[in-house]
C-alpha cells in the first residue's frame, strides 16, 4: 500500500514538471520587468519592503543647460555691448516710482523706492521659438549677458532690494528684444533753497546716465514718452506732490565726452500746518504773552521784569530748536525773519518797562528834590519815591506844597500864554510841540504803558499782514 502511494507521487510530480519549465521559458523577464517598474519609482528595500517615497528628478540644471544652449550664450562674448562697431544701441527706459521714503533738509537729500525697466534689442540672443513666447529669467543669467550699465547721478547711496531673493527680472522675447527690471533704492542729493522756508516749494531731480558708453555706442532715451514715468499713490508727512515729469538732455564730460541723460523731476510743496503747530502759534502766544506786562502795574517790578525775561528766553529756545533741525544756510530764511521779528517786539516790551521805570523814578526824584519836606515827614512816605507803594496807598497831604507850586507855575505860564501876542504863540507852540510831548510823557510815565497798550499789537498785527501777504 505505501508502495503504491509513493509511486503515485512521483507520478504526479513528474506530470507537473513539463508545466512548470513551460511558463519559465514563456514569460522570463516577467518579474524582471516588474522589479525594474517599481526601481525607477521606488525604492526596494530588503526583505521584500517597498519604500513609497517618490524619487524626485532635479531638472533644474538642465533646463538652465538646455536655456543656455538655446539662447547660445557659450557662442557670443558678450562683454561687448550689441552691435559693436555700429550705430548706438537704443536703450529704452520707463520708471514706476513706488514710494518717496523720506526727504531730509538737513542732509538736503531724498530717498526715492522705484521699478526701472531697461528695453533693448540683442539679436544674439534670439531663439527659435513655434508659440512666439518670451522666457523669463532672474540675476543668475544675469550676469552671464551684456546689460546697460546705467547709474544715478549725484546718488550718495543705492542698492538692489534681496529679499528673499534679489529683485531682478530678464525676460527674452524670440526676436532678441530685452527686458530687464530691477527694485532699487536710492539715496540722491537734492539742492534745496530754503529761502521761503517752510512756505517753500523745491525742485528735485532724479538723474539716470550710462556711465561707460557715450552717446557714440549708447543712446538712452524714455521709451513711452511723458507716459515712461508712472507713480503709486504717494503721501508724504511733510510735503505735496504736486508735480512728476520725465525730461532728457546731454552731460558732457572734459576727458569722455557727451552722454545721454534722462531726468525724473517732480516738485514738492510744503504742508504749512505743522509748522504752524511747532512754531508759528507759539511764537505769537509768546508775543502776546510779553504785552500783558502793560497792563501790570508799573511799580510791580517783580512781576514785570520775570514776565519780560520769561518771553524772551522762550523765544530764544524756540529760535535755536527751528535752526537745530535745518542746515546751516548763509541766508535769511522766511522763518528766520518771523522768529527775529517777534523777539524784537518781546524784546522791546521788556526795554518798554525800562522806560517806564526810569522816568518814574526821575519823575518822584524830582518831587522829592523839589519839595520842602517837613519835620513829620517819615520813612513810609519816603518809600512812595522808591516806586514800591502805589499813589493811593500813601498819604501825601504833607507835600501839599510841592503840588500848589507846581500849580502855580502852571498858571503863570497860562497867564503868559495869554498875554503873549497869537501869532508869536503859535510859532511857539508849533516849534516846542515835540519837546513839550516828550517832556509830558516823561512827567506821565504811566502814559507810556496806555500807548504801548495800542501802539505793540496794531505794530505786530501790520507786521503779519505783510509777512503773510509776501510770503504764503
Amino acid at each position: 500500500m505505501r508502495l503504491a502511494l509513493l509511486a503515485l507521487r512521483l507520478m504526479c510530480l513528474a506530470w507537473l514538471w513539463p508545466v512548470t519549465q513551460l511558463n519559465s521559458s514563456t514569460f522570463p523577464n516577467k518579474r524582471r520587468h516588474k522589479e525594474l517598474y517599481i526601481g525607477e519609482n521606488t525604492k526596494v528595500k530588503h526583505g521584500g519592503r517597498v519604500d513609497l517615497k517618490m524619487k524626485k528628478l532635479d531638472s533644474t540644471k538642465s533646463l538652465l543647460i538646455k536655456s543656455e544652449q538655446l539662447l547660445r550664450i557659450e557662442d557670443h562674448d558678450f562683454a561687448m555691448r550689441p552691435g559693436f562697431g555700429g550705430s548706438a544701441l537704443p536703450v529704452g527706459i520707463d520708471v514706476q516710482v513706488e514710494s518717496i521714503d523720506s526727504i531730509s533738509e538737513v542732509n538736503m537729500d531724498f530717498t526715492m523706492t522705484l521699478y526701472l525697466r531697461h528695453y533693448w534689442q540683442d539679436d544674439r540672443l534670439a531663439f527659435p521659438s513655434s508659440n512666439n513666447k518670451s522666457r523669463t529669467f532672474d540675476a543668475r543669467l544675469v550676469k552671464k549677458i551684456w546689460v546697460p550699465d546705467v547709474f544715478f547721478v549725484h546718488s550718495k547711496r543705492s542698492f538692489i532690494h534681496d529679499t528673499t531673493m534679489e529683485n531682478i527680472m530678464l525676460r527674452i522675447y524670440p526676436n532678441g528684444r530685452i527686458l530687464y527690471s530691477v527694485r532699487v533704492t536710492v539715496t540722491a542729493l537734492c539742492s534745496m533753497d530754503f529761502s521761503s522756508f517752510p512756505l517753500d516749494t523745491q525742485n528735485c531731480s532724479l538723474e539716470l546716465e550710462s556711465y561707460a558708453y557715450s552717446e557714440n555706442d549708447l543712446t538712452l532715451y524714455w521709451k513711452n514718452g511723458n507716459n515712461s514715468l508712472r507713480t503709486d499713490e504717494i503721501m508724504l508727512s511733510q510735503f505735496f506732490i504736486e508735480d512728476f515729469q520725465a525730461s532728457f538732455g546731454l552731460a558732457f564730460y572734459s576727458s569722455t565726452g557727451w552722454y545721454n541723460r534722462l531726468y525724473i523731476n517732480f516738485l514738492l510743496r510744503r504742508h504749512i500746518f505743522f509748522f504752524m503747530l511747532q512754531t508759528y502759534f507759539p511764537t505769537m502766544l509768546m508775543v502776546m504773552l510779553s504785552w500783558v506786562s502793560f497792563w501790570i502795574d508799573r511799580r510791580a517790578v517783580p512781576a514785570r521784569v520775570s514776565l519780560g525775561i520769561t518771553t524772551v528766553l522762550t523765544m530764544s529756545t524756540i529760535i535755536t530748536g527751528v535752526s537745530a533741525s535745518m542746515p546751516q544756510v548763509s541766508y535769511v530764511k522766511a522763518v528766520d525773519i518771523y522768529l527775529w521779528a517777534s523777539f524784537l517786539f518781546v524784546f522791546l516790551s521788556v526795554i518798554e518797562y525800562a522806560a517806564v521805570n526810569y522816568f518814574t523814578t526821575v519823575e518822584e526824584m524830582k518831587k522829592l528834590k523839589n519839595a520842602k519836606i517837613p519835620s513829620s515827614f517819615n520813612a513810609t512816605q519816603a518809600m512812595a519815591f522808591d516806586g514800591c507803594f502805589h499813589d493811593n496807598d500813601i498819604d501825601l497831604t504833607s507835600f501839599q506844597e510841592v503840588a500848589s507850586t507846581t500849580n502855580t507855575e502852571r498858571n503863570t505860564q497860562s497867564r503868559n500864554s495869554t498875554i503873549s501876542a497869537p501869532t508869536e504863540g503859535t510859532r511857539l507852540r508849533r516849534r516846542n510841540t515835540l519837546k513839550y510831548n516828550l517832556s509830558f510823557i516823561m512827567s506821565n510815565s504811566y502814559m507810556i504803558d496806555s500807548y504801548s497798550r495800542v501802539i505793540f499789537p496794531l505794530a505786530y498785527l501790520l507786521f503779519n499782514i505783510i509777512y503773510w501777504s509776501m510770503y504764503a
